[in-house]
């Protein structure tokens, strides 16, 4: 596990992208694991800056939610397009997205899941953390080999993303989310994590038990893990991982 400490938000999305670019640069058809959430964006603003083609690139969304309709500004399906998509140049062909929309959401799960596979699997998969552990919507108590499938969100989960809906009760109750399983299978994992908020439950994830009960925890087992972290964040962080770069 390698730990890059950056003063800021933005700082950390330019380190992370400067990862990511490298990793084009040299697989122009690389696939990524693409997340939303407020950790994860910057890291988008700062890779369309690096003016690459990304065309060949391949790209598959960690979660979404079931229920909203096609086109539903808050589905990650319309925050993808115009976050991701649109702004780094990729062929919106090659890019997926969960079908939270579908008649069968359990069946689009395994599809989706399969469809990973299909691809030969995910090269970097970017991620952020939720403030009770989870990645992507594995919530606390889900297995850590779980498969892509639909997921209950938790209440803390809805009330924190009821920031981007009129009401918490507009936030969807359920989703379909990479299971933890399927997220361990990428080839990288790129966590990037910012704010004070998030400082506490990453240094559980990074120094605690490998635990159920804190899927990020889940990333100790992984053989290559790079953390990005704004200071905040990064604050309570403690031996035996070691910030192994600070990014001044």
């Amino acid at each position: 596990m390698e730990i890059f400490v950056s003063p800021d938000a933005a700082a950390a999305g330019a380190v992370a992208a400067g990862i990511l670019a490298a990793v084009i640069r040299r697989k122009p058809d690389a696939v990524l694991g693409v997340a939303t959430g407020g950790s994860p964006l910057p890291v988008y603003r700062a890779l369309a800056g690096h003016e690459m083609d990304m065309s060949g690139v391949r790209a598959f969304a960690l979660d979404e939610y079931v229920g909203l309709p096609a086109g539903h500004p808050q589905s990650y399906a319309a925050v993808v397009a115009h976050e991701i998509t649109e702004r780094l140049g990729l062929d919106p062909a090659k890019v997926a997205v969960p079908d939270g929309a579908a008649a069968d959401p359990e069946q689009a799960a395994r599809e989706y899941d399969a469809a990973i596979g299909a691809a030969g699997g995910i090269d970097v998969q970017i991620l952020g953390i939720g403030h009770n552990g989870h990645l992507a919507f594995n919530e606390p108590g889900s297995d850590l080999d779980s498969r892509t499938r639909v997921e209950v969100l938790a209440a803390r989960t809805r009330q924190a993303n009821a920031r981007y809906f009129s009401s918490p009760d507009d936030v969807p109750e359920r989703c379909i989310t990479q299971g933890l399983g399927t997220i361990m299978e990428a080839r990288q994992l790129l966590l990037v994590v910012a704010g004070a908020d998030k400082a506490a439950v990453l240094h559980e994830a990074l120094n605690g038990p490998v635990t159920s009960q804190c899927p990020a925890s889940v990333l100790q087992l992984h053989p290559h893990v790079t953390v990005v972290a704004d200071a905040a964040a990064a604050s309570l962080l403690s031996a035996p991982i070691p910030v192994t770069s600070v990014v001044a």
